[in-house]
């Protein structure tokens, strides 16, 4: 039993079963025996890889947008470029190559990151050495003014709450320590945090089926939704999981680029969990954001492409290099596989506040497959418009 295995059961013994938030916050986060904590999680010697370490291109291009959004928007000055969990600083690096061309926008933007581990931030560091950048542990550190937000692989890492329907009322699934290890079980009593599905969850017959709620996702849509409706900006959030809320299992666990088992040696694989963007997107409409759009692309980085194209002559060529991006796309289909959806909120210049028709989500593609997804938070402005 190692370290974290152990301060988990004595855990247990003392205070009774964990939830699957409380389990996962520990796996992934204990100051000493977590896994974002104690070790470079991806490369050869890690133990998956994201689509900025398949291709420099991944991270240019959402330069690109952070450029044309900014434009559309005004160019606000000052305003904070920001990343969330931001690994070893590709994705970061290759927006600010691509900002090269738009210097306008570096003049005035400051780069920042918010939660990054001891380890990546000195890898964070290496990789932007020529540039000031900013270290925060939460969002509410980001100061005051306009600000792009950009996050890949993010919101799959924040704990989930795990409800298991039983005799027509939903449960809350927990973690014991039973017979020499961690085990599942569910909570006699209806679990208060039902409220937060959709009724169509219940509907039919899902005794039996499991379905995921993420307060801490839900707490980040209303706070960065409501950050930019005060201060103007945008955010891209880009992720794996459902247009719209779905039963399933979505928590799984992955080491050395294979899954693993999730409650086995606790701290040694990479714990994750399919995106609700229904739920997202949601929760940021609550922030009063009258326009959300959701559209069907067969890869989310492949909208982003022809968007930063169509809007920025001089990237034209970028349209040609598709064959590549499907390249890549497939290769980023390891850890859940299947096409992708792009659900997409438009952005917000500050004090401004636009009305438009809300689109339905649309889809070519099941909906009950996980998909590589992104949501973008904001208002619509001219220039950006929704066929894009």
């Amino acid at each position: 039993m190692n370290p974290l295995a152990q301060i988990l059961r004595r855990r247990i013994d003392a205070e009774g079963p964990l939830t699957v938030a409380e389990y996962m916050t520990a796996v992934l986060r204990h100051p000493e025996h977590g896994y974002y904590v104690r070790k470079d999680l991806f490369g050869t010697d890690g133990d998956s890889v994201t689509a900025p370490e398949i291709s420099q291109m991944f991270g240019e291009l959402i330069g690109l947008w952070c450029a044309v959004t900014w434009r559309q928007l005004g160019s606000p000055s000052p305003v904070a470029l920001v990343e969330l969990s931001a690994g070893r600083g590709t994705l970061m690096a290759g927006a600010l190559r691509a900002l090269e061309m738009a210097l306008d926008f570096l003049e005035c933007a400051d780069v920042h990151f918010v939660k990054a581990s001891p380890v990546l931030r000195r890898r964070q560091r290496e990789a932007l050495s020529g540039h000031t950048v900013t270290w925060h542990y939460g969002v509410e550190d980001i100061p005051d003014g306009a600000v792009m937000l950009v996050a890949n692989e993010f919101l799959d890492a924040l704990a989930i709450r795990q409800l298991v329907r039983r005799d027509d009322a939903w449960h809350e699934r927990l973690i014991a320590w039973e017979d020499d290890g961690f085990r599942f079980l569910l909570d006699p009593a209806a679990s208060p945090l039902a409220v937060l599905f959709p009724d169509a969850l219940s509907e039919g017959d899902p005794n039996g089926e499991i379905a995921e709620v993420s307060p801490a996702v839900l707490g980040l849509a209303r706070a960065i939704s409501s950050r930019i409706a005060r201060d103007g900006g945008a955010a891209l959030f880009i992720d794996y999981g459902h247009t719209e809320s779905a039963l399933g299992e979505p928590l799984q666990a992955v080491r050395d680029y294979a899954l693993a088992g999730v409650l086995a040696d606790p701290g040694s694989a990479d714990l994750t969990a399919h995106v609700d963007f229904g739920a997202f997107a949601r929760a940021a409409e609550t922030r009063r954001f009258t326009d959300l759009s959701c559209r069907v692309r067969s890869w989310s980085v492949l909208a982003l492409e022809n968007e930063a194209a169509s809007s920025w002559r001089p990237l034209r060529h970028t349209c040609a290099k598709r064959s590549r991006w499907r390249t890549v796309a497939s290769r980023t289909r390891l850890k859940w596989g299947n096409s992708s959806r792009w659900l997409r909120l438009p952005p917000r210049t500050r004090r401004r506040h636009l009305d438009s028709k809300r689109h339905d989500v649309g889809s070519d593609a099941q909906d009950d497959h996980p998909v590589y997804s992104g949501v973008m938070i904001g208002n619509s402005i001219g220039g950006l418009n929704d066929d894009g």
